[in-house]
């Protein structure tokens, strides 16, 4: 049997599978909703760096990463040290979907083509860029600021491309970098994973202290250079004896295709691993550890769904609920649902939140649920409020101050600050006491301070 040939199959089955699955699950995610189906945000393990900073300083995820997104990123930093960048190479849906048109350029243009190394080893260092500019910039606005912009994203909402724009227009720029990562990847072999993506480059940087490297015997190449010429990352592996690259994606290309036995070998701490042997172990690692996370019930990669008789407030229903849903949600009836957020009449009532806007197209379901949030309290939490309020001098809480920059400074907990102030939970903690306006347009700082006085 050819165990080569074996191996080469068994990487493009399992990584265009997880093409396949993920696009089946961003599909029913637009269709279904956040609650029946995880976002890619979820599904990426780079959301989990995204919001490290929140959940180390703040003890909370972005808006749409949850405890699976952290495992997925621990899970893959560990392969990473082990196997380089392993998931980048067989595990990853992006790169298989650049794989894949990739494969249909060669068809068309009957040969790859390889960007000059003068322009080609600069631009490489794009992606360590925007690495910093991305994670630096989800820290401190405390959401996934990437968003918009990334074309992973945007692949995974082409099936509500008129609606993802119409929420937000700077979305364009995600679906613009996907055409051309799709566009590019038909003439330049992984176009999108050499020059422009942050995973890899984070990756890549872990990577250069795994013991796993690809080796050549320079006694036994015959330089017939079919290794770089399988390299989907243009490495010149015919002219290294280790290939020490962070730009390597451990696809075992390069030694699946050398005809010389022993020529080319991946090793690890000086023990030889055959592609099959590396794809198992990577492989095995990666679904059995997130086997193990689902049966002890920590991967979580969507919102909890409610339990039987559980409620929450107007102010934490989803946009995927339907107006119907929302009223069992709350546990109110459908008549207080189109009132406290200020639903016409005419939409029915298994209408999706977010959606009722096709129908009635002034209205906004976040400023009509920020609305009703603002004004809904209870009793309860109104006389806590007040007592808090009594018993703590709020004076020296500016505008220009942060939500966690005033809570530190009452000496508060983050999520009591939230409720003391009524700020909506979706504010990011990063946000300034004067700046929640712009994200919550019916919140007035100045108003709530002076009830609180």
């Amino acid at each position: 049997m050819n165990w080569n040939k074996v191996a080469k199959w068994s990487r493009l089955f399992v990584i265009i599978g997880l093409l396949v699955w993920v696009t089946y699950e961003s599909y029913l995610h637009q269709v279904l909703g956040g609650g029946k189906s995880p976002s890619i945000h979820a599904l990426c393990p780079f959301g989990a760096l995204e919001s490290l900073y929140t959940l180390l300083f703040m003890g909370s995820f972005i808006k749409k990463i949850y405890l699976g997104t952290v495992i997925l990123l621990s899970l893959t930093i560990v392969i990473a040290v082990l196997f380089r960048r392993s998931f980048c190479g067989l595990l990853c849906p992006f790169g298989a979907l650049q794989e894949v048109f990739g494969r249909i350029g060669q068809k068309i243009f009957k040969r790859r083509y390889v960007i000059p190394q003068k322009i080609d080893r600069p631009l490489r260092y794009l992606k360590y860029v925007i690495l910093l500019v991305t994670v630096g910039m989800a820290w401190y606005m405390g959401t996934l600021w990437m968003s918009p912009y990334d074309p992973y994203s945007a692949y995974s909402h082409l099936s509500s491309f008129t609606d993802t724009i119409k929420e937000d227009p700077t979305a364009i720029i995600g679906f613009i970098l996907l055409a051309i990562t799709i566009i590019g990847s038909l003439i330049y072999d992984r176009f999108f994973c050499k020059y422009l993506c942050p995973v890899g480059a984070f990756y890549g940087i872990i990577g250069k202290i795994s013991p796993t490297k690809v080796e050549r015997n320079d006694n036994l190449c015959i330089h017939c250079k079919a290794c770089n010429k399988a390299c989907p990352v243009n490495i010149d592996i015919e002219k290294a004896v280790k290939v020490t690259s962070a730009e390597c994606i451990n696809c075992n290309e390069c030694v699946i295709a050398c005809p010389k036995r022993g020529a080319l070998e991946v090793k690890t701490a000086k023990k030889t691993l055959h592609p099959l042997a590396i794809i198992s172990i990577v492989v095995g690692l990666f679904f059995g550890t997130i086997l193990i996370a689902q049966a002890t019930g920590n991967y979580q990669i969507m919102p909890e769904t409610l339990k039987k008789g559980q409620t929450v407030s107007i102010s934490e229903v989803k946009g995927y609920y339907s107006i119907e849903e929302t009223a069992v949600a709350a546990g109110i009836s459908l008549k207080e649902v189109y009132e406290k957020l200020d639903i016409p009449e005419s939409v029915s009532k298994g209408t999706k939140l977010k959606e009722i806007s096709k129908q009635v197209p002034s209205y906004d379901f976040d400023a009509a649920k920020a609305k009703a949030g603002g004004t809904e309290t209870t009793v309860k939490e109104t006389s806590k409020i007040e007592n808090d309020s009594n018993k703590i001098d709020i004076s020296g809480i500016k505008g220009s101050m942060t939500i966690q920059e005033a809570a530190k400074s009452l000496k508060m907990e983050l999520k009591d600050f939230y409720k003391l102030f009524k700020i909506p939970e979706d504010v990011p903690a990063q946000t300034q006491m004067k700046g929640i306006s712009s994200i919550s347009p019916d919140y007035d700082f100045e108003k709530v301070k002076e009830m609180l006085k």
